[in-house]
């Protein structure tokens, strides 16, 4: 029986990184996909940011019940029902619909990736022991796809396929993903001999403690401060991700399948990051404070390459820098939420935490867009360098707040000696 329950969590970690890979691939081929969407449409960069507004209205909305659906629905149906979101959203997106529904699409398929996401990192911060790696693995799935997306939404245009045909793919895997929750999330996740308390309080909270949990967590300034900070992070991550591929084609002259390719040398930075830097950082005892500023600063080199050096090779080596340098902080600061909150109101700030932290995915890539209208793409590189420096004196204010608390400065030791 032990075995079973073994071989099912196996499974059922497997497919959620499989989730995470399908949410980078639409996300990763983004970029690749506006400046067909904008012809299409004939609408301009600025208008173009509106649908960066209605995926993040989508995500706020997610974020704003995760714990009381979760609580409710199960872990199950709570991803069942994000999923199907998802899938309805890319099979809208494939018919080619009035710029109006598209909007109102994009709302949906916010829900649903923020459903899917909050779903899954709650299920891999329950895990038993060393969750900063697990979440590390899972979020570089997710730099996997983002790495495949452009990759194959290039090629298809440079197929002559249409960039709509695109949304058809990914309804199609997403069905795979959809009948593996149907399967096997059938039942709660295995849970380890050693742990069953932790995933008792932090999976299944009791009945009158969703809203309270919420409002509870959120009278602690540190996760404020964390929120803040992945809101800024998700504007950097974005901002590059959905405009370098327009960066490169108009600044820099790129032809379309390169600047596809070196807009991929960035995302596969990202999958580098996750899966490496947080090992690399510990085998060199580096504390998890030191590596926050580090990424930092690695992404504030790159952007600074890109600004003196132009040129293809150092275009390929910018971007794959910053990626590489911001790869570990989304996951990592995901998983110090377990030690920063109790254990019942962990579902709920995790879900607060990605709902409006990806807020910063409609803010700031939209008003990229909008510098690039009416002063020139070029605005991107020092637009995101501010957004680094922001996120330095967020990580300066969470690290203080770490260090006069007893209980996560002992996680922390501990997270970094597993």
């Amino acid at each position: 029986m032990g075995t079973q329950k073994q071989s099912l969590l196996r499974l059922q970690i497997g497919l959620a990184f499989f989730g995470l890979l399908l949410v980078g691939l639409l996300s990763g081929a983004w970029g690749v996909l506006l400046p067909g969407l904008s012809d299409f449409y004939h609408i301009n960069k600025s208008v173009v940011g509106l649908l960066f507004f209605a995926s993040a209205t989508g995500y706020f909305l997610s974020a704003l019940c995760s714990g009381f659906l979760t609580q409710k629905l199960g872990l199950r149906w709570y991803l069942i029902l994000g999923t199907t979101a998802f899938l309805a959203g890319n099979l809208i997106l494939f018919i080619k619909p009035p710029f109006a529904l598209v909007l109102l699409t994009r709302m949906l398929m916010g829900i649903g990736v923020a459903v899917i996401e909050a779903g899954l990192n709650m299920f891999i911060a329950a895990l038993p022991s060393n969750n900063t790696s697990f979440l590390n693995y899972l979020h570089a799935f997710f730099g996997v796809g983002a790495l495949i997306g452009p990759i194959v939404a290039s090629f298809l245009l440079n197929a002559q396929w249409d960039w709509s045909a695109t949304f058809l793919i990914w309804a199609a895997v997403t069905l795979l993903l959809l009948a593996g929750f149907i399967l096997f999330f059938h039942q709660p996740r295995a849970i380890s001999a050693e742990e069953p308390a932790k995933a008792e309080q932090g999976m299944q909270q009791p009945a009158n403690a969703s809203e309270s949990s919420l409002l509870a967590a959120l009278k602690l300034p540190i996760v404020w401060l964390a929120t803040f900070y992945l809101f800024v992070y998700c504007g950097v991550e974005t901002s590059i991700g959905n405009w370098a591929y327009s960066f490169l084609l108009e600044q820099r002259r790129e032809p379309e399948l390169l600047a596809g390719w070196i807009v991929s040398g960035y995302w596969l930075g990202l999958t580098l990051g996750r899966f490496i830097f947080n090992d690399l950082a510990k085998r060199l005892h580096i504390s998890i404070s030191g590596m926050m500023y580090l990424a930092i600063g690695g992404a504030l080199l790159g952007l600074l390459i890109l600004t003196t050096v132009p040129g293809g090779p150092a275009d390929v080596l910018g971007f794959g820098l910053i990626g590489f340098s911001i790869g570990p902080i989304y996951p990592t600061t995901v998983a110090l939420v377990p030690d920063l909150v109790p254990a019942r109101f962990v579902a709920s700030t995790i879900g607060f935490l990605i709902g409006l932290s990806t807020l910063g995915i409609a803010l700031f890539p939209w008003f990229a867009g909008t510098l690039a209208q009416y002063t020139g793409i070029w605005s991107l590189l020092p637009y995101t360098a501010v957004l680094a420096l922001a996120m330095g004196g967020f990580w300066w204010g969470m690290a203080r707040k770490l260090k006069t608390s007893e209980k996560s400065e002992i996680a922390l030791k501990e997270k970094l000696t597993a």
